[in-house]
Order: C-alpha cells, then structure tokens, then sequence
C-alpha cells in the first residue's frame, strides 16, 4: 500500500476566517467609542486568525506510508514516528453534551497524538482502519477510557 495522508477540509479555516472576521464587525460596530471593547474584539478576531492560518500553512495533519507516521507537531511543524515506535493507535468514543465525539490516538510512547474528524476530514475510525492496515498492526482496541489508567 502506498502511502495515504489526512487533511484540515478547507471548509474549516474558511470557517474560522469567516467568524473572525464576524466578530471584527461586530466590534467596530458596537464599540461606540469603547477602545476596551475594540480592542477584545480585535484580539478574539487575531486568535481566531492565526488558529485558521495553522490549518492553511499545515493542511496535512497526519500521514503514513509502510515506514511509519509523519504528525503535526506544534504549529506548522511536522514529527516522523517509525511504527516500531508507536505503541497504540485506537478510537476514543465518549458522548458530551449529548453529542458522540469520536478522536483518533497515536500513543507513540513519550507523546500522546489526537486527532477529530476535524483534522483529518475523514472519521476517526476509517483512518484508524486505514492505518491498522498500513501498518500490519492489531486492531484498535479499547473504549471510552480503556487503557488510560
């Protein structure tokens, strides 16, 4: 198998741009001379920003190919893990808020590597499929909480 990568879907900066530039508007028009409000709106609108131009300068949230993983670290960096490395990879499936979320983990020893659907525009446990099959390893094992004491 050749290798396969996982991207931010280009709906959720374009997203996140979009309510940053809401709330800017918002700001500048309800400010009414208030600088404090002005300025809380413009740093919302910042963080807002920077969040969305993470997911534009590193769209590829995780790749894999049969030697290993290639994983965002930190803002736009990227992190290579040999499978040999990697001690679990497995689906996190907790309801909150009534709402069933679901996040991919990559336990690669001294590091703990989480991923939604979000961040890989696919559901978790189809890439956790994929990567069991690239990798040769077992499945993903485990539930909401398992494995974590």
């Amino acid at each position: 198998m050749d290798a396969l990568s996982w991207r931010v879907p280009w709906k959720v900066p374009a997203a996140k741009l979009g309510v940053a530039a809401g709330i800017l508007a918002i700001g500048l028009l309800f400010a009414d001379g208030d600088v404090v409000r002005l300025v809380l709106a413009a740093v919302v609108a910042a963080a807002l920003a920077v969040w969305a131009a993470r997911d534009l300068l590193a769209p590829v949230r995780l790749a894999a190919d049969p030697a290993g993983v290639t994983l965002v670290a930190g803002f736009a960096g990227r992190r290579r893990v040999a499978w040999s490395r990697i001690e679990r990879v497995r689906v996190d499936s907790r309801p909150r808020l009534g709402i069933r979320s679901e996040m991919l983990e990559i336990d690669a020893g001294e590091s703990l590597h989480l991923f939604s659907e979000y961040d890989l525009g696919a559901p978790p446990a189809d890439v956790a499929a994929a990567l069991e099959s690239l990798s040769g390893a077992a499945p993903p094992q485990g539930s909401a909480g398992d494995d974590l004491r």
